[in-house]
């Protein structure tokens, strides 16, 4: 509040006072309307409907760089104002920043001409790492630097997968990784700090700094050897090293652990999401020891679970707090969790019995799961602060 002008903030359309608002809410309605339509572009009810890139390419792409990357960037944008005491960005520049976006999930869509959507596709990730280490380099504050680092590759394999067709898996499988490496590096500091304030414990548990550079430059190395192609072939090395992710994810589980956060869905919420970054390693390291197991399905545990989860927990506490609300769950809001953690169990698991069924019931739980959300969030993003005052 106090590095804010109070009257031109006010003056501001409440949508673009702060990045949260229109990132959260544009991302959900997104990945709410992706899934049911590449369900029916599964059962061939689309009409011959082909986006840029064909069917698969877009859903691989859009959930990850149009969804995730979105979301990303409305959390940071709107942290980095507490982090370092400037304005976060709003009012016009996000507006344009928001434009891009939007510009380059359309031409996905109406699969307009190549240099277009790379020019459109890439501005927008770009522009968000340049806003981001220009806050953080004005007041030198090296311990966000790996972020910015995040970001930048995110941008690089997103250019990637747009330059070849063949390129593309393996780019958009290193990008996922990327998010998991992010994943671990915000989720290792909020996860216990929230655990922390929403128990009444007296401190937060204390970090391990080499447990949290491990996690951070493991993941890190898998999406460069996703990026490369090696991990797309079984490695026995590859699997050690998914081994050691998996446990360094259960060890901060264990650590953050309080019997008393499952009566509070703000913090079970963010301890199962993390559960199944945790079973998405592991599951990978099965299948580069030799197992007989579809790596798709530890991809959608890191994909649905994981990063559909957090991103659901995070943005619910989020969108509270700095809409001025107490932090207790709207109603219904503890349904929308289980929803998503039901998706992915009928993703991972069930698909393996009953494929159609195992899809469809997925895809139900996703989009009403993230329905809830925009049903009872929506309003709070669009309208100001309900303790007026900016932001």
């Amino acid at each position: 509040m106090h590095v804010l002008d109070r009257r031109k903030a006010m003056s501001i359309t409440p949508l673009f006072r702060l990045a949260f608002r229109p990132f959260f809410l544009g991302a959900c309605l997104l990945a709410a309307l992706a899934i049911p339509l590449w369900l029916l572009a599964l059962g061939g009810m689309t009409g011959g409907w082909q986006p840029a890139g064909g069917l698969l390419a877009w859903h691989r792409h859009e959930l990850l760089f149009g969804f995730g990357v979105a979301i990303i960037a409305g959390f940071l944008l709107t942290a980095v104002q507490t982090w370092t005491g400037r304005p976060g960005l709003s009012g016009a520049p996000l507006a344009v920043l928001v434009a891009l976006w939007l510009a380059a999930r359309l031409g996905w869509l109406l699969n307009v001409p190549w240099p277009l959507l790379a020019l459109l596709e890439l501005s927008f990730p770009l522009a968000v790492a340049g806003v981001m280490g220009w806050t953080l380099w004005k007041v030198r504050q090296t311990r966000n630097y790996p972020i910015v680092l995040v970001l930048v590759l995110l941008a690089v394999v997103d250019g990637v997968s747009l330059v070849d067709a063949s390129l593309q898996r393996q780019a958009v499988l290193a990008g996922l990784w990327l998010v998991a490496a992010m994943m671990g590096l915000i989720g290792g500091r909020v996860i216990p700090f929230f655990t922390q304030r929403g128990l009444g414990r007296v401190e937060a548990v204390k970090p391990w700094p080499w447990l949290d550079y491990l996690l951070l430059g493991g993941s890190v190395l898998v999406a460069l050897c996703y990026a490369s192609g090696v991990a797309l072939f079984p490695q026995l090395w590859l699997g050690a090293l998914f081994v050691v992710l998996g446990l360094g994810h259960l060890l901060r589980l264990v650590r953050w652990h309080d019997r008393g956060l499952w009566r509070v869905p703000l913090l079970w919420s963010l301890h199962l999401a993390y559960a199944w970054l945790a079973l998405a390693c592991l599951g990978m390291a099965l299948w580069h020891f030799g197992v007989s197991l579809n790596p798709s399905l530890a991809v959608h545990a890191l994909t649905v679970g994981g990063m559909g989860g957090l991103i659901l927990a995070m943005i619910a506490r989020v969108s509270l707090g700095h809409t001025g609300r107490p932090l207790q769950l709207p109603r219904g809001m503890g349904v929308g969790f289980v929803l998503l953690n039901l998706a992915c169990v009928c993703r991972v698991f069930l698909v393996g019995v009953w494929p159609v069924v195992g899809l469809w019931m997925a895809g139900v739980c996703w989009c009403v799961g993230l329905g809830v959300y925009l049903w009872r969030y929506g309003p709070m993003l669009w309208r100001a602060r309900v303790d007026g005052h900016p932001g």
